[in-house]
């Protein structure tokens, strides 16, 4: 029996796709999240100062604080998870990865706080660019680094496990000798 592509494609490809899948339903949600117009009788000013927002939740009480910084936190965080799970790639440096991730949770925080610019009831919050981009860190450093490193021990036993052997030949095929054809 021989074996085509290497030992795992296709689950590699299903990983690629399911992360794909679930890439572009978070960012749907989070766009209706953080796009929908707000009916408010009122709108904060931007926050612009970066920690200010969060010093202001400190301020409310330890439970409020812990609920608005979570939510700040938990908001981009599955990018962490999802963004290399889309990339496929099973030995990557762990830096580089973190740095790739982080940037773009960190270009999608920033997009998303460009386009609240023009959505009614919604406004600009430099804090959580902030908190989205640190939730998008931790969730890929409590998360990735193990995932791969299981991935790749799991890998390496798949490898050293002998295949399956072909069935030993029995000897030279039988040949039939040719006999002429009769007038």
């Amino acid at each position: 029996m021989q074996r085509q592509g290497s030992i795992g494609g296709s689950a590699a490809i299903r990983v690629r796709v399911a992360g794909g899948v679930l890439l572009v339903a978070h960012l749907a949600f989070v766009a209706w999240f953080t796009l929908r117009p707000l009916d408010v009788p009122w709108v904060m000013p931007p926050n612009l100062h970066p920690l200010s927002g969060i010093r202001a939740d400190l301020a409310l009480g330890w439970q409020e604080a812990a609920r608005r910084i979570g939510e700040g936190l938990a908001l981009l965080a599955p990018l962490g998870v999802l963004l290399p799970m889309v990339h496929g790639r099973l030995w990557a440096f762990p830096l580089g990865s973190l740095v790739r991730t982080v940037a773009a949770g960190a270009l999608v925080s920033l997009g998303i706080e460009l386009l609240q610019t023009g959505v009614p009831g919604q406004v600009v919050d430099v804090d959580s660019l902030l908190l989205n981009t640190v939730g998008v860190a931790l969730a890929h450093l409590a998360v990735v680094p193990a995932s791969r490193a299981w991935l790749r021990r799991r890998s390496r036993s798949r490898r050293r496990r002998p295949a399956p052997q072909e069935e030993t030949s029995q000897g030279r095929t039988p040949t039939i000798p040719r006999v002429g054809i009769a007038p």
